[in-house]
């Protein structure tokens, strides 16, 4: 009953900032939501023992009796990023294969090591001294993107489908490398031997990422077919929260990747039942469900965001180092996107590049990687530094990135380089 109790007051938080964002602040209802869950926190941590001594315990008993970690990584985003896989075309997703496996595999390791340096030689200067391991698993917990807040955010910006379908790509799949990559470096981290050669690596990241994959894919087929033979919207939205949940617990018990089964699952879910006549009520109804549920899980994950300052003790300290390792994970992105592309046989403009570095949005799952970290000397500065860089990357990025990405600019540059690749054949 604590967990029905606990995520009740988040509902009824959630609906209460929801809407005095829509009435007075008119910004992108996630991002809103969390800066008045902010403001809120910041107020109670600097007033609340004081002035409302009893709102300030209850909102710290039950930001204390959730375990963000587990909810977030074990059950939301299971739901938000089936609902993210189901709505992605297929056939834009093969013409963008190669950049999104690249920027989620290659990318997320180049962005791990030069985060990890990056802190390691700047932050003794600001009189903090984290091991280089540390500093390597703060790098390995803030590279991946994060596929909630980027896919909620790519609503608002009016960007180019095939532009769309490499961020979104990317934040979906970069999930399964960033975590293996985490999972090594924290074993290490807290003393266990790990055998660090390629081969056993490979092997971790084959059995994590592809069983994900796989397994997605399979259970996909399986109901798929299941709807193909009963188009009932009630029976449809049953079987895909099934899928679900059911899913989520037989990868857990394999041991493989529960994000990528959900994501495999929506995306073969997706595009596979469109190829059937499905009734129109059914698809209708399938559909407004699933954003439904995207959109209440959004709402409240953001409102979590926010309300995790009070989790947090002393931030003040750490605001310098944060703005300082935002820098660094900016200038992160930066090469890790850019350096790629130029190996790569598309090509990509100078405008592509800078919405593909600013688009990078962390969230949730950063924090919820740092939290699930073992307490020590250390855990609270990465938590504190991630906190900074992730409330940076929703508000500042979130509400640029419509700006940045100008579509128009980005078809002429395209144009241009299309024209100028004829040239070269002829």
């Amino acid at each position: 009953m604590e967990l029905y109790y606990s995520f009740s007051a988040l509902i009824v938080l959630a609906s209460i900032f929801a809407y005095l964002n829509h009435r007075f602040l008119k910004l992108p209802s996630t991002i809103g939501i969390m800066v008045i869950a902010i403001v809120v926190s910041i107020f109670l941590v600097s007033f609340g023992e004081a002035v409302l001594p009893r709102t300030f315990g209850h909102l710290n008993d039950l930001m204390n009796s959730i375990d963000f970690t587990e909810v977030l990584m074990g059950a939301m985003l299971n739901f938000l990023l089936f609902a993210g896989g189901i709505h992605i075309n297929i056939d834009d997703l093969k013409e963008q294969f190669r950049p999104v496996l690249i920027f989620s595999t290659v990318g997320v390791v180049i962005s791990t090591f030069i985060v990890g340096f990056g802190m390691f030689y700047i932050l003794p200067f600001l009189g903090i001294h984290l091991p280089f391991i540390y500093c390597l698993l703060f790098g390995a917990l803030i590279s991946p993107t994060d596929p909630v807040a980027v896919l909620s955010i790519l609503k608002q910006a009016n960007v180019s489908k095939s532009l769309e379908t490499k961020v979104a790509g990317e934040s979906l799949f970069n999930d399964g490398m960033a975590v293996v990559v985490f999972s090594v470096v924290l074993q290490v981290a807290i003393g266990k031997e790990v055998d660090l050669g390629i081969e056993s690596i490979g092997l971790l990241l084959l059995k994590e990422a592809g069983g994900g994959l796989f397994l997605g894919v399979i259970l996909g087929w399986i109901t798929s077919r299941l709807m193909r033979e009963v188009d009932d919207y009630i029976i449809s939205v049953l079987v895909t929260l099934s899928v679900v949940m059911g899913g989520y617990l037989i990868a857990r018990q394999m041991h493989i990747s529960g994000p990528l089964t959900m994501v495999a699952a929506g995306l073969f879910m997706g595009n596979f039942n469109v190829r059937f006549k499905m009734k129109s009520i059914t698809q209708d109804y399938l559909i407004k469900f699933w954003e439904l549920i995207d959109e209440i899980l959004n709402a409240v994950l953001f409102l979590f965001i926010g309300f995790e300052l009070l989790m947090i003790k002393d931030l003040k300290h750490f605001i310098v180092p944060g703005l300082v390792a935002i820098v660094i994970v900016l200038l992160a992105r930066v090469i890790s996107i850019w350096g790629p592309t130029k190996f790569m046989r598309t090509t990509f403009s100078p405008q592509t590049v800078k919405v593909l570095v600013w688009g990078g949005i962390r969230g949730g799952v950063s924090i919820a990687l740092a939290m699930s970290i073992p307490k020590s000397e250390f855990s609270e500065i990465i938590l504190s530094i991630t906190y900074c860089v992730v409330v940076f990357s929703i508000i500042v990025q979130g509400l640029t990135i419509a700006k940045v990405a100008n579509p128009n600019k980005i078809a002429k540059e395209e144009e241009e380089l299309e024209s100028m690749a004829s040239d070269e054949k002829h």
